[in-house]
């Protein structure tokens, strides 16, 4: 098979967790910001798309060059084999971003790319006229960073938080591949009890559960490439295969999910439903100050409302003071807080053991980790 320099792209934060996820995946690496690089063909394609848990999309790398006019522009993108993958009807919308560089016109720059594709096809099929673009899609981005040109097509179509099972969302819901990062960035595993306080419709326990399964993020849903002629198709359902075989049907998960609100409870069971996790994760309307346990040296993660979402500033502060008084209770249980209030260790009472700043989505947050101390 045709081997492909690869990326997969990820949230400002979180790309380490994502080159941890391919290596463990037996792929070599290189960390950039906001992406990971790596190599593979059609079935890695297929097997990083339908199991990546925290990056956004894969993407193939189809050029790289330096660019300082849009002669150069065109001359290198026309060069490229297009041909190799792209197919004679095939629709190519062409996106562009531009930073520090003397082609700062992103329309221009998409025109002069898109143009460029369009004559080395005609040139390639011996056509005269427009190309049809009514066949399968392949979202083609040109980024110019330092007039370096970065020319990829998009695999993934929806991005990979998209999982197909979050029917129902509540109020500033977090991305199902930034909950599946906190979970990761803990130090979880699926013989340990896991609790979420303030669980909304769901998310990071699901995540959770789906992990503790080994069941595979994107098995249920399908990929922009699944439509690509010129990609070896028969490596998708190969993949699924074996995703739905490594399936641990065995595991008994002790995840506990609560929320003051009923009609997120019963969102977030609808949910774990849907991600054929819902016999696993065991959810229930409770305040945060009735939570009683005698189980020892488990996980609790939290993404409870910022003083810009749900609740008033007082009011969250006070929601951070009675985490901390309840939660210094549980000595041997580690705690993972996410939370955009930079002052949180104070009106939670005790400085983290580690913080770790993220971004959910345009917002800057940090997670408080308070790690057990017996």
């Amino acid at each position: 098979m045709t081997k492909y320099s690869l990326i997969a792209t990820a949230a400002a934060g979180i790309e380490g967790i994502v080159a941890r996820e391919l290596k463990d995946m037996g792929y070599k690496v290189q960390t950039e910001n906001g992406r990971v690089r790596f190599e593979g063909d059609a079935s890695d394609i297929a097997r990083t798309n339908i199991w990546l848990r925290t990056a956004d999309r894969i993407k193939i790398v189809f050029g790289e060059f330096e660019a300082t006019s849009f002669e150069a522009l065109f001359d290198q993108t026309y060069a490229l084999p297009w041909d190799d993958l792209l197919t004679l009807d095939a629709e190519f919308p062409v996106s562009g971003k531009s930073i520090k560089s003397k082609l700062h016109s992103v329309p221009n720059v998409q025109r002069i790319v898109k143009k460029a594709i369009s004559k080395k096809m005609q040139d390639v099929y011996a056509r005269k006229t427009f190309l049809p673009e009514t066949g399968a899609k392949y979202p083609i981005e040109v980024a110019i960073r330092n007039n370096r040109v970065l020319l990829t097509i998009d695999t993934s179509g929806s991005s990979l938080f998209k999982r197909g099972y979050r029917e129902h969302k509540g109020v500033a819901p977090l991305k199902e591949n930034m909950a599946a990062a906190l979970v990761l960035l803990t130090t979880w595993h699926k013989d340990r009890p896991l609790y979420d306080p303030t669980c909304g419709s769901g998310t990071i326990l699901i995540e959770a559960a789906l992990i503790g399964r080994n069941i595979a993020p994107g098995l249920k849903r399908s990929f922009i490439a699944e439509e690509w002629l010129l990609l070896d198709q028969s490596v998708w359902p190969a993949i699924r295969q074996k995703a739905e075989a490594a399936i641990d049907h065995e595991i008994e998960l002790d995840i506990l999910g609560t929320d003051i609100d009923l009609r997120m409870i019963e969102i977030a069971k609808d949910n774990a439903e849907q991600a054929g996790v819902g016999n696993d994760i065991f959810f229930k309307q409770m305040q945060l100050s009735d939570y009683k346990t005698d189980r020892e040296y488990g996980i609790l993660i939290s993404n409870p409302p910022y003083g810009d979402r749900m609740l008033s500033e007082e009011d969250v502060h006070d929601l951070y003071r009675q985490m901390g008084e309840i939660y210094q209770q549980m000595p041997t249980w580690s705690k993972y807080i996410l939370s955009s209030d930079e002052q949180f260790e104070t009106y939670y009472g005790e400085p983290a053991t580690k913080r770790r700043k993220l971004y959910n989505g345009s917002l800057k947050v940090d997670y408080y980790q308070y790690w057990s101390t017996q």
